[in-house]
């Protein structure tokens, strides 16, 4: 099937997720994952309509996006791999969302960095729901702090959450636990789902299901 082709089966797979849940989120946005795929990958996407994509890098989004976004305005980019405190110039520079705020000197960071520029993207806060030492992600435990440090303290635009569920987990508690954790502190996004869950995550509440290689194919193994 052509990129064109897994974007419109994605789409109505999101569509009948919707409408068999009980209470979707009020609307459900595809990030498409276009990590290692070259542009004229990320170009057939847009030509299909979808303008919503989601970098793990920032040197590698540095590559191809800036020329697309200034060609297709209506681009958003979110960044939804780990973002190092000396990156975080480019990263503000470029990116619409950072979807991986986990910890205060990043929130310090961005902040100094917005202080510096004035431009500062919006921000979901990761959740290492699984609690996985090697993963990325502010603890749930310790969320509710960095929520409060990074968008009471600092000022910052924080509005959602996002987590990634361990590999071997069955994935609903982890989503039910990021739905809890943003309800009780009042922010209305949820980034939740890939290629193999995406559905279950439309039912407990995903308005962002971030989405790869089932419309790019396969990444390399390297």
């Amino acid at each position: 099937m052509t990129i064109a082709e897994n974007l419109q089966a994605i789409v109505a797979r999101i569509d009948a997720a919707r409408k068999a849940a009980v209470n979707p989120a009020p609307a459900t946005h595809l990030v498409a994952v276009s990590k290692t795929v070259p542009e004229v990958g990320v170009r057939e996407a847009i030509a299909a309509g979808q303008l919503l994509f989601g970098e793990n890098r920032v040197q590698e989004a540095q590559a191809k996006f800036p020329a697309l976004k200034a060609e297709f305005p209506g681009i958003e980019l979110h960044l939804i791999g780990p973002l190092q405190t000396n990156k975080v110039r480019e990263a503000v520079a470029l990116f619409d969302c950072i979807q991986t705020l986990d910890r205060i000197r990043l929130a310090d960071a961005i902040a100094a960095e917005r202080a510096r520029g004035g431009k500062v993207p919006r921000l979901f806060v990761q959740v290492n729901t699984g609690e996985e030492p090697q993963k990325a992600g502010v603890l749930p435990r310790e969320a509710g702090e960095l929520i409060h440090y990074a968008r009471d303290i600092l000022k910052l635009p924080v509005e959602g959450l996002m987590c990634i569920p361990p590999v071997e987990d069955d994935a609903a508690p982890h989503f039910a636990l990021l739905k809890k954790l943003a309800d009780e502190h009042g922010l209305p996004f949820l980034s939740m789902g890939m290629s193999g869950d995406f559905e279950l995550a439309v039912k407990f509440g995903a308005t962002h299901v971030r989405v790869g290689s089932a419309i790019f194919g396969a990444r390399p193994s390297a």
